[in-house]
């Protein structure tokens, strides 16, 4: 039987509900849920008291069942005859209070302010079939029909699937004449399953109350995902905005359930009612596993975040691969929320992550962890910076080290500043001896601080610089773990760091041990004015190292930040290089396009550009060698490095060996020209 349109543009044609409604009989045809699903809402917004009229009722028994729980003001309309002429015999008798009669929505007959409530229950969505002309006239005619209609006050409550076309031009319209907008998400009808499925997107109830127009009035604009939380929001355009985000994991949801094997990672994030902030975030990662093991969860404990396994594509990858399973969930924890226990996080989540199952899966879900703790921090400091916004001190442990890290919460994966903390001396408290924890200078938590100090090794006659002192500028300080590494283990090395961000260089001082001396300076400056002052004077450097982080990731560069990499800039820091100098860039570019543009500029200012990265690091250090060593080939010849090179970086390791605790091993075995 021919029930439904072969065409969209069949919903907004009289005829066609006509012979709909003659083919269905009396059979109800319920469109976006019944009213059991819809009830939570509605009683929200409508009260027993009110005058309703429901526009386009169709055969449905929404009008029927609200009128059995008290909602007896009740006047049904359509613009089919055969329907009201159904629904009238049917409820004359057992509810003889409700009203039904044939009317055209675009010219209704009551008069101004004659209603409280205008319930629509997809009658909008069928007129408004496309954003053609003609339709948007028709839709235009609707919506102030239904503004003529409605008193001051009252409430135009529509059911929706809110498609694009359709929400960016009521919201929009109600908003211009005034009224306040409610966007409410119906939960109980996402993922509601009569065996059809005709309906996968999620259905959405607008709620538009009617104010007296008002000059320079402003506009009030809410979203409620959850029953007990009413959000505000800015603009039209962040509601559009929201709107789209869960109609978008409605349908990565669908297609998770339909297919395994994807080909690219996808990541949601899930939240609560009690709060805005996102509670978890989930990576979805497929590939080969055990046919038996289809689907599992890894949740990572905060603290553990940052760590290459979890914080990126490829790492979450190698995850999946030696867990075995053909799906797994990499859940992270958000670090601004407390969680009780693990076992409260399963409990959680075990609902939810089934609607991101492959096909045929189990309904227990195997939770993997590392241990029992979903806790290994504990957070020493917070504090607000004016350049980079909030920020947050923790110690965190590692597999039984503790190390304590700098991070922004404004970029939660991005690690600022990270040292390894050791046992001090034990000092007595409250009568009892306790075990002081103090930083540890001589250990490298980020593998490409090994690197960056290996790069120290292209200094020409490096024994006689190092003799007689090697000058080190730093451009970008942090928590300064590079620079006092390098302050302590290479004697007589003469260090000026650059820092723009003085609550940085107070958290340095405070928690990172940070010392400044006649063979230390920081200079709280702005990197590009101090370079441009140090090319003026004529300074220069056997080394300059450039580690800042950019505030703008949108270009797909996290570090170093553009301007720091524009052509005029780096022909002032080649000036500031002495001859026999380097250059060295920690670069994390995920844009292959801007990596080779990056590229492209050094090798145009510079006579040799050597690359270098380590497997666990996203980060990659480039070393620069000015023009004045042109002629040189001494460090790289068929692929593999120099006797030359490798003498430097023998007697780099000797001397910082020398001074520091720990050994030190020079990291330079995936050299590259490029």
């Amino acid at each position: 039987m021919d029930l439904l349109p072969r065409t969209h543009h069949e919903f907004g044609n009289k005829d066609y509900w006509e012979k709909f409604f003659r083919k269905r009989g009396k059979k109800a045809f319920e469109w976006y849920g019944e009213y059991t699903q819809l009830c939570s809402i509605l009683s929200k917004y409508i009260k027993t008291s009110d005058k309703i009229l429901i526009i386009g009722c169709g055969n449905s028994e929404l009008s029927a069942d609200m009128y059995d729980v008290g909602y007896h003001n009740l006047l049904n309309m359509d613009i089919s005859s055969t329907v009201i002429q159904q629904m009238t015999e049917k409820h004359s008798s057992s509810r003889p209070e409700m009203k039904f009669v044939c009317m055209d929505i675009f010219e209704m007959d009551f008069h101004d302010g004659s209603f409280s409530v205008v319930l629509d229950k997809g009658t909008l969505d069928a007129i408004f079939t496309d954003d053609s002309p003609e339709v948007i006239l028709k839709v235009e005619k609707m919506l102030a029909e239904i503004g003529r209609v409605l008193r001051i006050g009252g409430r135009y409550v529509c059911i929706s699937l809110a498609q694009d076309h359709i929400t960016g031009k009521v919201l929009r319209h109600f908003v211009n004449e005034g009224w306040m907008v409610r966007v409410c998400r119906m939960s109980e009808v996402d993922g509601a399953d009569d065996g059809r499925k005709e309906f996968k997107l999620p259905v959405f109830v607008f709620v538009f109350t009617k104010f007296r127009k008002m000059i320079d009035s402003v506009s009030i604009l809410e979203l409620s995902l959850f029953e007990n939380r009413n959000e505000r929001v800015e603009s039209v355009e962040n509601l559009i905005s929201s709107v789209q985000e869960i109609q978008r994991y409605a349908l990565i949801r669908q297609r998770l359930q339909k297919s395994s094997g994807l080909n690219e990672q996808i990541s949601l994030e899930l939240c609560s009612s009690d709060s805005a902030l996102p509670r978890y975030t989930v990576f979805v990662v497929d590939g080969r596993g055990s046919p038996r093991k289809k689907f599992a969860v890894f949740i990572v404990p905060q603290g553990r975040e940052t760590e290459w396994l979890f914080s990126c594509e490829e790492g979450r990858k190698e995850l999946q691969r030696n867990a075995g399973f053909e799906r797994l969930l990499v859940v992270l924890l958000n670090p601004e929320i407390d969680y009780h226990c693990l076992d409260d996080v399963k409990a959680e989540l075990s609902s939810k992550v089934l609607e991101l199952a492959p096909p045929d899966v189990q309904k227990q879900t195997p939770f993997l962890s590392l241990g029992d703790s979903i806790n290994l921090r504990t957070v020493r400091d917070r504090g607000k910076s004016n350049f980079s916004g909030d920020y947050v001190v923790e110690d965190v442990d590692r597999d039984g080290d503790i190390f304590r890290r700098l991070i922004f919460t404004g970029n939660c994966n991005m690690v600022q500043s990270e040292i390894r903390l050791a046992q001090g001396d034990r000092k007595k408290k409250g009568g009892k001896k306790q075990q002081s924890m103090t930083v540890d200078h001589d250990h490298l938590s980020s593998n490409y601080y090994g690197t960056v100090i290996s790069g120290l090794a292209f200094v020409e006659n490096l024994q006689n610089v190092l003799d007689s002192g090697l000058e080190i500028l730093l451009l970008g300080l942090g928590g300064g773990p590079l620079a006092m590494f390098l302050r302590k283990n290479i004697s007589k090395a003469k260090l000026e760091a650059v820092e723009i961000d003085p609550a940085v260089i107070d958290v340095a001082k405070r928690w990172f041990n940070l010392q400044m001396d006649e063979r230390l300076a920081v200079h709280i400056a702005d990197g590009l004015e101090f370079i441009a002052e140090m090319n003026r004077l004529g300074h220069q450097k056997h080394v300059i190292i450039l580690d800042i982080d950019s505030k703008d990731v949108s270009i797909g560069m996290s570090s170093p930040p553009e301007s720091f990499v524009a052509h005029n800039v780096l022909s002032m820091l080649h000036a500031s290089l002495k001859p026999s100098g380097v250059f060295i860039l920690n670069m994390l570019c995920r844009s292959q396009q801007k990596r080779q543009e990056v590229l492209s500029t050094l090798k145009d200012v510079f006579a040799f550009v050597f690359g270098a990265k380590n497997r666990e690091d996203l980060n990659e250090t480039l070393f620069c060698i000015p023009k004045s060593r042109m002629s040189e080939t001494n460090f790289v010849q068929n692929g593999s490095k120099t006797q030359e090179l490798t003498a430097s970086i023998r007697l780099l390791e000797d001397r910082i060996n020398a001074n520091s605790k720990r050994p030190f091993a020079a990291k330079l075995d995936n050299l590259n020209l490029l």
